[in-house]
């Protein structure tokens, strides 16, 4: 799907574009959604270098993810998607030219539809692909920070929930879910200072003075959401040990019980197997009082080894 986003006289006005259809005058920002193998033909007309495909946007070296061409500065930044409890990173290939900003994506991205909203509603102002770009990334940032204060918020809440026997597996499940985001967090967060890096560096010549003012106010953001992100690190390393701490504290607690049990009626086992071999010559077989006399000794067997335990703290 081919959307162009044209803005004139600060008024946008949105067109889905066919493989027929001519870039309209104006446009601002060309962003190519799931694009077919027709419409990548389509962009080829207006692009001099060959047009990035799934596999280029997804690589992971540097020298694949910034560069300069003759179509203008190409940065592939992976964005951060929510998708219920989970976070996932999209990777989004930009594609800033003199006339219009070009994005690619094989995914759906939430911060995109918000920018197309403020547009719409005239929250955001802007006038040049540059612009446009930080704005996107700027929303990037600040959506990464709400993301960190999410996992603050859960992670208090399991942590009053560590020491609670019944909700171990919860907790459990809890912390790998949250540093599993938290590591997704911190990779977009560490993808977007280096896209930003590379644009203060080589792209200097095209922004302005707003512009720099901008993209140092997001590098300065990401600086400081850095060590909130360690932190939570270290945070759920702290809790995954307690937990698991407690969780063996307390097996080691059920294995204190059958040991002192096992100890406690090893006498009386003993009695129990002396008189149940059932000898001929055995005097207490044919005493009338031959079996009181082993219940008595074996439950008193029994009470003075609870006892010996007891007074040594054991129990």
């Amino acid at each position: 799907m081919i959307t162009a986003y044209i803005y004139i006289n600060r008024k946008l006005t949105i067109n889905e574009l066919d493989t027929q259809d001519k870039v309209p005058p104006g446009t601002l920002w060309l962003d190519l959604f799931k694009p077919t193998d027709e419409e990548r033909e389509w962009l080829s007309k207006y692009s001099v270098e060959e047009v990035p495909d799934e596999e280029d946007i997804n690589e992971i070296e540097a020298s694949a993810r910034f560069y300069q061409n003759n179509d203008g500065l190409h940065i592939n930044s992976l964005f951060p998607q929510r998708v219920g409890q989970y976070v996932r990173g999209v990777n989004v290939s930009f594609n800033l030219r003199k006339d219009f900003l070009l994005t690619i994506r094989e995914d759906d991205v939430g911060l995109i539809r918000l920018l197309r909203n403020y547009l719409r509603l005239g929250r955001i102002e802007v006038e040049t692909p540059q612009g446009l770009f930080l704005e996107l990334f700027n929303l990037k940032v600040d959506y990464l920070s709400d993301l960190i204060e999410d996992i603050y918020s859960v992670v208090d809440g399991v942590s009053e929930q560590v020491f609670d026997n019944d909700e171990l597996d919860k907790v459990f499940k809890l912390i790998t879910l949250q540093e599993d985001s938290n590591g997704k967090i911190r990779l977009s967060l560490l993808d977007t200072q280096r896209s930003l890096r590379y644009m203060q560096r080589y792209y200097r010549g095209q922004l302005t003075d707003e512009d720099f003012k901008d993209l140092r106010e997001m590098l300065s953001d990401i600086e400081s959401l850095m060590p909130h992100s360690q932190f939570i690190f270290d945070k759920l390393n702290f809790l995954l040990d307690a937990a698991m701490g407690f969780s063996g504290l307390q097996q080691n607690k059920i294995i204190k019980i059958f040991s002192v049990a096992a100890v406690i009626f090893l006498p009386p086992t003993v009695i129990a197997s002396a008189y149940g071999m059932n000898f001929v010559n055995m005097p207490e077989l044919e005493w009338q009082f031959g079996y009181p006399m082993a219940v008595l000794m074996m439950i008193g067997s029994a009470a003075s080894t609870y006892l010996f335990f007891k007074r040594k703290g054991w129990l």
